[in-house]
């Protein structure tokens, strides 16, 4: 019932991602050009004279002339943070900007987060409200009971945007999704359905209107707290309990229970035993999602009860009750027809489309990630929460519900392109990294870290294994744990740690290297000194020999020194080019940029493969690729000594019938601007490229490194493909979490 996963870390790791570089999580960039006193004069006085006295015309203008309808007030008074209580509005911030980034990176909403001080619920209500010129919609969060409920309803009735408790409704509408699947599976009706409910606050409260809203009789609901059921003419409960209060004569939850079809737990760790579980009806559906432990682990209740269906708020364990699912999308579809609230119908239609997209066969990039075929049953009733088409479905429905029902007040005419936009809304690669993430935890890897006694790699396999990715293999000397020891590790004996002084594998390491080099100029002893002196030697012979299952490097020398040594071990795999890629990831694109790191003067044929190799890996990482062969010249304007070589590459590609889009010679600007291009009818590309083929190893390297270090995208490599054996050669500047980046594409076989 929240956005988190069970990935563990130190304390210490939790306050360096906060705090290194600019402190945060949140930044306000600049959607205009700020270059010139032009733009400046444009932007402020006098220019914006003209937009204000439009909106001051017509208020509705300010939609189109302010970002107010894409933007959301994530709110809080800190009264109730993330289960661990009233601990003020300021201690709320890192909760309240992650939420912001959120929105954000799942539905290209932007978002700023509102920590008020008080717990006054009129003063709050008042603050709120006067912010409605501000923002398309309000996202309140972490607000206690019974207090939430005042606020919320009375901001509704006097704000004309959107307002959504997300620790109410994101937990009711994920949680209803699951509901209908589950009734599905086991041949049960809505309206005939026995629920009970255990907890009474916020997100209980919810869940039981919603599927009341949805078809769930009133006198099929038991709610229990922890004094027992809720019932009618019991004392000491406050009128929003009271409201679904029944006549009964069971009293506690183990009563309750007896006979019913559906649990679910919105309380404490432990609250639902495994006896209860056998008094309830056949096919028990469970909803165990207190956080973070839930009311009965799954395996328990399996246990009790093979024919349940548990779902609970942790990702380790399948149907995870995730509000990310919902609340991005819900305001998507909310601010694109700029609707004056989020009602029921939304609600309802949200639940059904994350419900339906449940029961849709499941795409690759989502099957890969999870290691399994994905088929709807009752380990699959909820979408994965990083299922990239949710982008599509859930904005769609919920802004046809806002139409329907009469508070959209600028609907989409047209349905099918509102859908298309969606889609290139978001970029890909982000979910598919996410999902790369859920696939290594699925499918943990042994990766070893060559240069285990710096410390960002220590940091790098610290976050590797407490986020359950794999198994770090560290190579270092014998003071490696005390190292670890200083990070925060409690247990550094837990790291497995290889050093030449004692390793049993040297004898072996050395008769293989000497095997492979003893007819390049190589002695034995050349071979010796090379393993007991150079952890990027040893590192890869380790790897070679089958001691792990990736490996991670180059930090402490520069690029080429590193690529050197790790081929004097490892070779090109047959019959491919081994070359580096740089991914620029932005929010709604990504370009891969090859080749950036290894051969200077590529010939037509090394040209084609790094071409077909970079279209392989844009595949993978879930984008169609378009190719360009860059140069200074487009179609021979200018002409130049050194275009012969695209043009042959070109021709090669030609030969192969390739099944993808290619073009060239071009320059990056034809390439990457559709009015450039248009110039060029006869072009072979239906779109910007995404995969840019450098001519040389000078312009690529130079293009890549200038992008890193002034662009805004994040960047992502250099990648190594094209080597037999799964090794990732970082930059020297790498921070540990991009270290982890690359272990896990290098471990999940997207980078080779």
């Amino acid at each position: 019932m929240s956005e988190t996963t069970n990935v563990q870390f130190s304390e210490r790791e939790a306050l360096l991602f906060h705090s290194e570089g600019r402190p945060g999580k949140i930044e306000i960039v600049a959607s205009k050009p700020m270059a010139t006193q032009r733009d400046l004069a444009l932007a402020y006085s006098p220019g914006v004279a003209v937009p204000v006295q439009a909106i001051a015309d017509d208020p509705a203008t300010a939609y189109d002339y302010t970002a107010k309808g894409n933007l959301v007030a994530v709110i809080s008074n800190g009264t109730a943070i993330l289960g661990m209580g009233n601990l003020g509005a300021l201690a709320s911030k890192p909760v309240m900007e992650g939420k912001a980034v959120l929105f954000k990176r799942f539905a290209d909403v932007d978002s700023i987060d509102l920590e008020v001080k008080t717990e006054d619920v009129d003063a709050f209500i008042n603050c709120v409200a006067l912010l409605e010129p501000s923002f398309g919609g309000i996202n309140l969060e972490d607000i206690k009971a019974p207090e939430c409920f005042i606020i919320e309803q009375t901001l509704r009735e006097r704000m004309n945007i959107p307002v959504f408790h997300d620790d109410q409704h994101g937990t009711a509408i994920i949680t209803a999704a699951g509901l209908i699947n589950a009734c599905l599976l086991t041949g049960r009706k809505l309206d005939e359905v026995k629920v009970v409910v255990n907890g009474a606050g916020a997100a209980a409260i919810a869940c039981t209107e919603l599927i009341k809203a949805m078809g769930v009789r009133s006198d099929n609901v038991l709610i229990c707290d922890r004094k027992g059921v809720i019932y009618q003419g019991r004392e000491g409960i406050n009128q929003w309990q009271s409201a679904h209060a029944v006549v009964t004569e069971r009293r506690s939850l183990t009563e309750a229970l007896v006979g019913a079809d559906v649990f679910l737990g919105l309380s404490a760790a432990g609250a639902l035993k495994p006896e209860m579980v056998k008094d309830m009806a056949k096919a028990p559906i469970i909803f165990a999602m207190a956080n973070p432990d839930p009311e009965i682990r799954p395996e328990d209740a399996k246990a009790a009860r093979p024919d349940a269906i548990v779902a609970t708020g942790r990702s380790d364990y399948p149907n995870q009750v995730n509000n990310v699912l919902g609340f991005p999308f819900i305001f998507r579809g909310a601010l694109d027809v700029r609707a004056s609230a989020i009602n029921e119908e939304m609600k309802i239609a949200a639940a059904q489309a994350i419900a339906e997209l449940a029961r849709e066969r499941v795409p690759e990039e989502v099957a890969m990630a999870y290691g399994v075929r994905h088929v709807f049953g009752p380990d699959y009733i909820i979408p994965a929460p990083f299922d990239p088409r949710l982008m599509e479905v859930v904005p769609a429905a919920v802004a046809k519900a806002a139409m329907d029902s009469g508070v959209a007040t600028k609907p989409i005419l047209d349905m099918e392109g509102y859908r298309q936009q969606l889609r290139g809304r978001l970029n890909p690669t982000n979910s598919l990294l996410t999902l790369a993430y859920e696939g290594a935890r699925a499918h943990p890897k042994r990766v070893l870290f060559a240069e285990g006694e710096e410390e960002v790699v220590l940091r790098a396999a610290i976050q590797f294994k407490e986020g359950g990715y794999g198994v770090p293999v560290l190579v270092g000397r014998d003071d490696v744990p005390e190292r670890l020891r200083a990070l925060g590790v409690s247990n550094p004996e837990e790291y497995e740690l290889h050093n030449s002084r004692h390793s049993p594998l040297v004898p072996q390491m050395v008769d293989f290297l000497y095997a492979r080099l003893q007819r390049r100029g190589y002695l034995r002893r050349d071979c010796e000194r090379m393993i007991n002196q150079n952890r990027n030697i040893f590192g890869a012979v380790m790897l070679q020999l089958g001691q792990a299952d990736a490996m991670i490097t180059g930090t402490t020398r520069t690029w080429a020194q590193t690529m050197r040594e790790v081929k004097r071990v490892i070779d090109p795999e047959v019959n491919r080019t081994p070359f580096g890629i740089h991914i620029l990831v932005g929010q709604s694109h990504t370009v891969f940029i090859a080749d950036t790191t290894v051969n200077e003067r590529p010939s037509p044929e090394e040209l084609a493969d790094i071409a077909e190799q970079t279209a392989q890996v844009a595949r993978r990482m879930g984008h169609e690729p378009r190719v360009a062969f860059l140069s200074y010249s487009t179609f021979g304007n200018p002409e130049g000594l050194w275009l012969e070589n695209i043009r042959a590459a070109v021709g090669v590609l030609d030969e192969r019938k390739v099944g993808f889009e290619y073009e060239g010679e071009m320059a990056p600007d034809v390439a990457l601007n559709p009015r450039q291009l248009a110039n060029y009818p006869f072009a072979r590309l239906s779109g910007p490229a995404n995969v840019l083929v450098m001519p040389g190893l000078q312009s690529a390297n130079i293009s890549a490194k200038l992008l890193r270090e002034l662009g805004g995208d994040s960047m992502i490599g250099p990648m190594l493909i094209g080597m037999e054996k799964p090794v990732q050669i970082a930059p020297m500047t790498s921070t540990a979490s991009e270290l982890v980046t690359l272990a896990v594409l290098a471990a999940g076989g997207i980078a080779r």
